[in-house]
């Protein structure tokens, strides 16, 4: 029996598609994933934050592109064969996150997830969902809604980052 918890708008439980990002692997609701695509070139906007990588025409659709790495703190990547961009939505904006690599979809039950501890003042773990525990491993869930603030969703909306 598959147990669904819902954590704000995110469900806990659940099918995640899980990827790879800094050495880590990360998982994102399988329901906010419009599909996975290689890595294209990418046309910067000026003034945008450095984690905007900028826009894709992706089938005559323009969508902004997110590098998390970035959006993370991390540093920077290198693109390798494996990186890839996820299309997820995410408030209601279609936007392709630039991953290291896509690993697998798992299927998590709640008693599989833990939250998310607390690391103390000044450390916002808001866009994790919690933490499921695998095979002597564990994967951080994105609440994909909660990587961008309701701010900057509309900023990119409105094309001023």
């Amino acid at each position: 029996m598959n147990i669904q918890v819902e954590a704000g708008n995110a469900v806990r439980g659940g099918k995640h598609l899980t990827f790879m990002l800094g050495g880590e692997t990360y998982g994102v609701e399988i329901l906010k994933v419009h599909e996975i695509i290689g890595l294209l070139p990418v046309t910067r906007v000026p003034r945008t934050p450095p984690y905007i990588r900028g826009v894709i025409n992706l089938r005559g659709k323009v969508i902004p592109i997110m590098d998390l790495r970035l959006r993370f703190g991390m540093e920077a990547g290198t693109d390798a064969e494996g990186t890839c961009i996820i299309v997820v939505q995410i408030r209601g904006v279609q936007m392709g996150v630039v991953v290291d690599a896509v690993s697998d979809v798992s299927d998590f039950r709640e008693d599989e997830i833990e939250d998310v501890p607390s690391f103390g003042d000044g450390t916002s773990t808001e866009y994790l969902l919690g933490i499921a525990k695998g095979d002597a491993s564990v994967k951080l869930l994105l609440d994909i809604d909660r990587v961008l603030s309701a701010e900057e969703i509309a900023e990119l909306e409105a094309g001023s980052c």
